[in-house]
């Protein structure tokens, strides 16, 4: 199997082998899901069609077919040359009010806030009560310093990684796979509100009294800090899109 490049290391969370019968709709689930969470951010190359077939298990043939549809739904596009390959394309800045009321309405928000705070809250009790191992504990720190290092415009990206990288970090697969899900549709809805500095600012010290209690190993101190990581969260987004 081929090196994997930088990119394929922040895809592990969502690439994984399909099941067989649904090659396709499955692959291109999960590439969606790639481009929802902006783990490939917009205008950077997704990793080589060898690599991505061999990650989920599925034919160049099949992936070809998923890409030729992510390409005519504007989300991807294809480059030739040297340094061609398949391209994230940039989200438009602004979006109409109609796209943002569709995308709301395809959303169940209460119900995503709820299994998002369940998943999340986990993990970060899984993580702390189990213990990381050095390497963990490094991903870990250098998922919180991307967040600190981020730009305005690239903030969500990073805080989606650190949240990823804490649920991948609790050793449960399943667990894992869920949260992308519902962090693809919260990311969603996070991008029908504004980013607010001072909220931003809060979120940031709870990132770090979060990352410090599970590398403490401290269970009970990592859930409550999610706990009100998420409650902060789901309190913004009732108030913007009631």
């Amino acid at each position: 199997m081929p090196e994997k490049s930088e990119s394929g290391d922040r895809l592990t969370s969502v690439l994984r082998p399909v099941r067989g019968g649904n090659g396709f709709e499955e692959a291109l689930e999960q590439i969606l899901q790639v481009v929802r969470l902006g783990l490939v951010p917009g205008g950077e190359r997704l990793p080589a069609e060898r690599e991505l077939a061999e990650r989920m298990g599925i034919s160049r043939v099949t992936l070809r077919e998923v890409l030729k549809v992510l390409q005519e739904e504007g989300l991807v596009e294809s480059r030739r040359g040297r340094y061609g390959g398949t391209f994230v394309r940039q989200r438009p800045r602004t979006e109409s009010e109609d796209e943002l009321r569709r995308r709301i309405a395809a959303v169940d928000v209460e119900d995503t806030l709820r299994f998002r705070e369940v998943l999340e809250v986990g993990a970060a009790g899984l993580c702390a009560a189990h213990g990381l191992s050095d390497e963990g504990a490094r991903r870990l720190r250098t998922a919180l310093t991307a967040t600190h290092d981020a730009p305005l415009g690239d903030y969500r990206r990073c805080d989606t990684l650190l949240h990823l990288t804490l649920a991948e970090l609790s050793g449960s697969p399943m667990l894992t796979t869920q949260y992308a899900a519902v962090r693809a549709a919260l990311n969603d809805l996070l991008d029908c509100i504004p980013l607010l500095v001072r909220n931003l600012e809060h979120s940031q010290q709870q990132h770090v009294a979060l990352v410090q209690a599970v590398l403490a190993g401290d269970a009970g101190r990592a859930r409550e800090v999610m706990r009100e990581h998420c409650e902060g969260t789901a309190a913004l987004l009732r108030g913007f899109l009631a």
